[in-house]
């Protein structure tokens, strides 16, 4: 289940199902797609061409040329015309969020920002239907067109649903994500307050011992595996304008299901915990850290392997399901600032310097444990609830 919205309770939230597809229903299903690519491909010449003539190509005009394709081209009206129309409002939103801070002409630089073309063998499926276009009877999912497949009911839907996406992945199973009205579940109050930290040696460091969260290495440890199916890949690597071989799919299934597992676990020890945090807190100071810049730094696989991001989205959505209050903080300063008294150094400490030193109240802790503290006062909330005891030195400065 993955939520949608602000930090506070959501509109809405998705709950995805395995689907059992036929070999009827695949074929139906990508015929759609190829509809529904070939309009998301006409959008990017129509909107490409519509630019550098300096007129205005939005959903509206859209929503108008896709009117005349399906008139003039008979193929494309015996699709269903609810997808093609949110794949034409999909690009239209992507395109309105690229051309934001783009002004004239663009540059190589910014047209690589754009919307691109959506090859044959790249693209994946991808539907999306509003609720004219899909019901639900028996246990089956119909779509538009015809189309009606099995839905693995692992756990009832709460509501009935407003829209649903039916998408393929990597390894080739099919799902259905349907959207429907949020639901707060809340918990006992527990009157505690957390702090929480992102960093790379461990994952998420907090102002409570036991409930850090170590570093998983969920990555490190299926690396060797992936290495051996990669180097499979780039023996068995087919020439330009060649079928892929038997053995070249097999080995690209192989290392596409050993991604899949890694993501699975890191997505499993993320709700785990979060789960863990939620209960046993009122009140969560979250970092708000975007580790994109990590990339670029030499610690980007490990960083990658720490999967920060993912760790994050899965706390603030627990945060919202259980109707708990968490706020994200401005991480600027978070290392040079003092948990106890608010003093910042003149200088910013070096990765290698693990240990805090206050030179104005003489604090000594762990690094990332006076980040999380900082969390606390940041927010707001009064670091003695964290530690159930009132700190030593002078009073915790309340402002941000």
């Amino acid at each position: 289940m993955t939520a949608s919205g602000g930090v506070g309770e959501p509109a809405h939230v998705r709950f995805t199902y395995r689907l059992r597809v036929s070999s009827a229903a695949s074929s139906a299903l990508l015929a759609e797609w190829n509809r529904c690519r070939w309009v998301w491909n006409r959008c990017v010449a129509e909107s490409r061409a519509a630019h550098e003539a300096g007129e205005k190509c939005g959903p509206a005009q859209l929503d108008k040329m896709l009117t005349g394709w399906r008139g003039e081209r008979e193929w494309l009206s015996l699709g269903g015309s609810v997808p093609q129309q949110q794949i034409v409002r999909d690009f239209a939103t992507a395109r309105a969020k690229a051309l934001k801070d783009i002004k004239g002409r663009l540059s190589v630089r910014q047209r690589a920002g754009m919307p691109r073309f959506k090859k044959k063998d790249l693209a994946e499926p991808t539907l999306n239907y509003t609720r004219r276009g899909f019901r639900l009877k028996d246990g089956r999912l119909h779509l538009a067109g015809g189309i009606s497949v099995t839905v693995v009911w692992s756990r009832e839907l709460p509501a009935d649903p407003s829209s649903v996406r039916v998408y393929r992945d990597s390894l080739g199973h099919w799902y259905a994500s349907f959207v429907v009205p949020a639901e707060v579940q809340p918990l006992p109050a527990t009157g505690a307050v957390i702090g929480v930290d992102w960093g790379v040696k461990e994952t998420a460091t907090t102002t409570s011992d036991g409930h850090d969260l170590p570093h998983s290495e969920h990555g490190k440890k299926a690396a060797g595996k992936l290495a051996g199916y990669q180097r499979m890949m780039a023996r068995r690597k087919p020439k330009a304008g060649r079928a892929a071989s038997k053995g070249y799919r097999k080995a690209k299934r192989q290392a596409a299901k050993a991604h899949k597992k890694i993501a699975r676990q890191r997505q499993d020890g993320a709700r785990k915990w979060a789960k863990r945090v939620v209960t046993d807190f009122d009140h969560l100071a979250v970092e708000d850290f975007r580790p994109k810049f990590l990339a670029k730094t030499s610690m980007a696989r490990k960083a990658a392997d720490a999967a920060i991001s993912a760790t994050k989205r899965e706390l603030i959505n627990m945060a919202r399901k259980h109707g708990r209050d968490l706020r994200l903080v401005n991480p600027a300063h978070t290392t040079m600032d003092c948990g106890r008294c608010g003093a910042r150094t003149k200088h910013a400490l070096p990765l290698s310097e693990r240990t805090y030193t206050c030179t104005a109240c003489g604090a000594l802790s762990p690094r990332d444990k006076n980040s999380a503290r900082v969390m606390l006062v940041r927010a707001g909330l009064n670091p003695a609830d964290a530690d159930r005891g009132r700190p030593d030195g002078p009073p915790v400065r309340q402002a941000a």
